[in-house]
């Protein structure tokens, strides 16, 4: 039988190089914009959180930075809580309403599809997380367009 001979990690110890980073720390210039969309259920994986985080990420940049919640999208915008709304029923469960709330609190513009909303999941727009602004169905495309035209940088998140 193989013998272990080096000691158990703890915490503090690091497996990676987190300091080295490879690309240059890009900035917006003044007046660059991003759109970053969502068609994603909440909680279905980390991608409607992790790009959310990109966001954030994005307006620290300096970049104009709109996120659009449409189709399954809008679960993400949805108030939460448990037994009551804002409350955090277990570590993390608020995780994309709290991010949700730093993106405007840091200037970001968040658009929900008011169709999904009410069609798809049954929601009025006081479900939504304050701050975020319900918009025609026929919104959601034009706002996709409007950030191509102005050459924002634009990241889907889609899931299937």
């Amino acid at each position: 039988m193989p013998k272990v001979e080096h000691a158990p990690h703890k915490d503090g110890d690091v497996f990676v190089d987190y300091e080295n980073k490879v690309f240059e720390d890009v900035k917006a210039n003044p007046g660059e914009k991003a759109l970053i969309t969502f068609h994603t259920v909440a909680f279905e994986g980390s991608i409607g959180f992790v790009n959310l985080l990109q966001a954030t990420r994005l307006i620290r940049k300096g970049f104009e930075t709109s996120v659009l919640l449409y189709g399954p999208g809008v679960t993400l915008g949805v108030q939460r809580g448990f037994p009551r709304l804002g409350d955090e029923a277990f570590p993390g469960h608020m995780n994309c309403n709290k991010q949700i709330t730093k993106i405007l609190e840091e200037g970001g513009k968040v658009y929900a599809c008011r169709f999904a909303l009410q069609a798809l999941y049954g929601h009025g727009e006081q479900s939504l997380i304050p701050g975020i602004t319900p918009i025609n169905p026929q919104d959601v495309l034009d706002l996709i367009l409007l950030a191509r035209r102005d050459n924002a940088f634009i990241l889907d998140t889609w899931t299937v």
